[in-house]
């Protein structure tokens, strides 16, 4: 018999409203999508739908609910928007994005990560996410310029080609750091970026280069 979720997925949800994320489309977004299925093979002993990180190999994370929640709030998606992630991971803040009803471009450095992401996203039916292999600091400018971009690991300086690759009146979210990180906000307006920081988090690194 498959297990159901729904009680998990529900007190994960609760949790998340406890620690201030109002947006109910991104909730009821995170109700629907089933967390456990992005966690590869091996790596299912860690609570799916705990607020806290899960570990999925390559020393890469599925970020902590609540995160993946947040961070997708405060760009404030709309149906139709494209949006460049950069950071596949699991795939999970991709379905989030999905589900949202946005065009979802994904990179992932890590072959194996970018697999098992687009087999999940393929068989939950999320047909209008995208994810490839390749270096997340050239973005992906053959689908540019993007309505929103979220990255999911963290760079020490601000990439100068996803800054490029924003629409104007685009905006993007992205830990920013080394060994201290803090969320940072960028909006473009007028050619020029507007940026705002935001909460202290902890990511991966971002990694140049494919491996």
């Amino acid at each position: 018999m498959v297990k159901d979720w729904s009680l998990e997925r529900s007190t994960m949800v609760d949790t998340i409203k406890r620690y201030g994320v109002k947006d109910e489309r991104v909730l009821v977004a995170m109700g629907e999508v089933p967390r456990h299925r992005f966690i590869p093979e091996g790596y299912q002993r860690c609570n799916a739908y705990g607020n806290h990180p899960c570990p999925i190999g390559h020393n890469a994370t599925i970020s902590q609910p609540f995160i993946v929640a947040y961070m997708t709030s405060k760009m404030d998606p709309r149906p139709s928007e494209k949006v460049l992630e950069v950071g596949t991971g699991s795939g999970y803040q991709a379905a989030i994005l999905g589900a949202l009803g946005l065009e979802v471009y994904s990179v992932e450095i890590v072959p194996e990560l970018a697999v098992h992401a687009k087999q999940v996203l393929a068989d939950e039916g999320f047909t209008r996410v995208h994810v490839r292999t390749g270096d997340g600091y050239e973005g992906w400018p053959e689908h540019a310029p993007f309505d929103i971009m979220i990255v999911t690991c963290a760079p020490e300086e601000m990439p100068r080609a996803l800054v490029d690759q924003l629409r104007e009146g685009g905006r993007m979210i992205l830990p920013l750091g080394g060994y201290s990180q803090r969320l940072v906000i960028l909006r473009k307006k007028d050619g020029q970026i507007v940026q705002e920081e935001d909460i202290a988090v902890r990511f991966v690194p971002m990694v140049k280069g494919l491996k």
